[in-house]
């Protein structure tokens, strides 16, 4: 009799293996396609990309890259949306760890609205804030200027990431400023000194969101940036895509040159995102 072979619990066999790595392959294979083609689409002559003739890589060129960085407002369009993106991750995030600390270590009056009120804001969709934020940046003279787009986003950032803070300085213990305070570090010193660097996963979280939520935001930057040369580039775009024609050559390689700031940023903070991300789950 043949006896069966056991194996320890959690060990996968050979079958199993090859079949988790096949799946795995195939999950690469479908999420890399769209990004191998769009790179190969802008490398394409204009309107190649409509030959019944498949060509991956045949006549490649940078030519449509020439064409946006040269004959178009790209370079302008760039230069908006990083001051923009810049602007409100910076803010974003000195707002957010502020208002999260606060909340986590102080008591005062009007503290649980001051929460609620923090998160009823997540729950209000961008079409229906756009009119308000509207009329509130024509009367303050915004209209058509980074700051009024800045403090737009910041309304969508803020809230949420001040929720995240919250969760990421809970898990610091008090005594950690209480200590600090003995030392005779100031309320703000022991957040600004000790604090802060202790919450640098939370922040990069923060920094990351706010930064892509200026990054790849369209409605808010049409309805307030109507003059050309205040344009990001979500809107500036739209001009590659008519009501019958589309230059895919241009928003191709637009699409690839947008992508490289969003990429540096997340290189530069993919350290600390896993743990931001997880540290609000449990208490210290």
């Amino acid at each position: 009799m043949v006896t069966p072979v056991t194996r320890p619990r959690g060990e996968r066999g050979p079958l199993a293996s090859i079949g988790l790595h096949a799946g795995l392959l195939i999950a690469v294979a479908i999420s890399l396609f769209p990004v191998v083609w769009l790179v190969l689409t802008s490398l394409k002559p204009r309107d190649s990309w409509l030959s019944a003739e498949l060509q991956l890589f045949n006549d490649s060129s940078l030519d449509n890259y020439a064409r946006v960085l040269t004959s178009t407002q790209f370079p302008q369009w760039l230069l908006n949306s990083v001051l923009t993106a810049g602007l409100t991750m910076v803010l974003g995030v000195f707002l957010a760890a502020t208002t999260g600390y606060a909340v986590s270590r102080f008591r005062f009056p009007g503290h649980r609205s001051v929460m609620w009120l923090l998160l009823i804001t997540q729950m209000f969709p961008v079409a229906i804030l756009i009119v308000p934020l509207y009329n509130l940046m024509a009367g303050l003279g915004l209209l058509n200027q980074i700051p009024g787009l800045v403090i737009a986003y910041m309304t969508i950032a803020v809230p949420f990431c001040a929720w995240m803070m919250k969760s990421y300085f809970d898990t610091v213990p008090v005594e950690i400023d209480q200590a600090a305070m003995v030392d005779g570090l100031t309320p703000f010193g022991t957040f600004w000194r000790v604090v802060l660097p202790l919450a640098r996963p939370g922040i990069a979280v923060t920094a990351f969101y706010c930064f892509m939520t200026a990054w790849g935001e369209v409605g808010y930057a049409t309805v307030f940036m109507s003059q050309e040369d205040k344009r990001t580039l979500g809107v500036g775009l739209q001009q590659f895509v008519g009501q019958h024609w589309s230059d895919w050559g241009l928003m191709t390689a637009s699409a690839v040159l947008i992508a490289i700031p969003a990429g540096a940023v997340f290189l530069l903070v993919q350290r600390h995102l896993i743990t931001g991300l997880t540290a609000g789950a449990t208490k210290a």
